[in-house]
C-alpha cells in the first residue's frame, strides 16, 4: 500500500522530490518504494534523469488503475468510520422475554426515537445465543455468576429475589420459618435459572442450601408468577416480576429475614476493540435504564 501511494503521488506532483516533501519521506526512500514496486511488477513504471521524468506506457496504464484501486479504498474507510462514529444501521438484541416485557420494552421507542437512523431486531428468548454464530450484537444475561465464555460483559442491574406465594397458599400449608422448611413445600421451579433446583439464603454470616422440589417446572418467569397468582406452590423470583402483586397483596413474602442469592443482569458481546458506534450507544441506553444504585 505504501509503495503505491508513493507512485502515485510522485506521478500526481511531477518529481520525486516533491513527493519525498509530501510524505515526508527521504528522496531516497521515495525512489526505493518505486524501485521495488518496478521490480515487484517486472516493468519500468517511470523514465527518470537527472532532469525530468515521465510515465512509460506501462506505467501510464498501471497509474490508471492504481488512481482508482486507491480512491476506492479511501472511499470504502470513510463508509466504515462512519459506521464506527456514527449510530446506524441493524442492531441485532438477544434478551430474556421477562425481564424485557416488564423493564425494557416500553423505552424500546424512546431509544429508536433518539437514533433514527438505526433499526433493532429485539429477540425475545430465554436461551442462551451464540453471538458470533447467529450475528447477535448483543445480548442480555441474568446469572448468579456468569460463565468465563471470552465475551465482554457489563453488569447493568442486580436483580433482587424474593420468596413469595399467594396468602392462599400459605393459609393452607403454612409460612416457613427457616429456609430447610422449603423441602415440605411445592416449590415452583424456574427451569433456565442457575438456581432452579436449590435455593441459596444468606443471614448473618450463614449460608443455607436448601434443594427445592415441586409439581411445576416451567422456562418462563410469567408462567411462574402466574402459578404464584394462582396459588398453586411458593417460588424464588425477581422482585421485579412481581412488585404489583406484593403491592397489592395479591402476593406475600416468606423468609424475609433471609437474603437468597444475587442474581445481576449482564449485557454481553464479542469484543472490546472496535465497538460499534450502534452497539456503544445501546450499551449506554440499558444503563441508563437498567442500572441499579448499586451496580458496579
Amino acid at each position: 500500500m505504501t509503495a503505491l501511494t508513493v507512485f502515485r503521488t510522485v506521478v500526481d506532483l511531477g518529481s520525486f522530490a516533491a513527493a519525498s516533501r509530501h510524505l515526508g519521506l527521504s528522496p531516497a526512500a521515495v525512489s526505493k518504494n518505486v524501485s521495488e514496486l518496478e521490480a515487484h511488477l517486472s516493468a519500468r513504471l517511470i523514465s527518470r534523469t537527472t532532469r525530468r521524468m515521465s510515465l512509460t506506457e506501462a506505467g501510464a496504464q498501471y497509474f490508471e488503475c492504481v488512481t482508482r484501486i486507491l480512491d476506492d479504498l479511501h472511499e470504502a474507510d470513510s463508509a466504515l468510520q462512519a459506521i464506527q462514529n456514527t449510530p446506524t444501521g441493524l442492531l441485532r438484541v438477544s434478551a430474556p422475554m421477562t425481564m424485557t416485557l416488564v423493564g425494557l420494552s416500553d423505552a424500546i421507542p424512546e431509544f429508536l426515537n433518539r437514533y433514527p437512523d438505526m433499526s433493532l431486531d429485539l429477540r425475545l428468548e430465554d436461551r442462551r445465543v451464540n453471538l458470533v454464530e447467529e450475528g447477535v450484537d448483543i445480548a442480555l444475561r441474568g446469572s448468579d455468576n456468569l460463565e468465563d465464555s471470552g465475551l465482554i460483559a457489563r453488569k447493568l442491574m442486580r436483580m433482587d429475589h424474593v420468596l413469595c406465594a399467594a396468602s392462599s397458599y400459605f393459609e393452607m400449608h403454612g409460612l416457613p420459618t427457616r429456609p430447610e422448611d422449603l423441602v415440605q413445600h411445592n416449590c415452583i421451579q424456574f427451569s433456565l435459572s442457575d438456581h432452579a433446583t436449590e435455593w441459596t439464603f444468606h443471614k448473618a454470616g450463614r449460608i443455607r442450601k436448601v434443594p427445592v422440589r415441586g409439581r411445576y417446572k416451567v422456562s418462563s418467569s410469567l408462567a411462574v408468577r402466574d402459578a404464584l397468582r394462582a396459588g398453586f406452590g411458593l417460588s424464588l423470583i425477581p422482585r421485579m416480576y412481581v412488585a404489583e402483586d406484593l403491592a397489592s397483596g395479591r402476593l406475600c413474602t416468606a423468609l424475609t429475614d433471609w437474603s437468597p442469592n444475587e442474581t445481576s443482569l449482564y449485557a454481553v458481546y464479542p469484543s472490546r476493540q472496535y465497538v460499534l458506534s450502534k452497539v456503544r450507544v445501546f450499551l449506554d441506553f440499558l444503563v441508563e435504564k437498567l442500572r441499579s444504585p448499586t451496580s458496579t
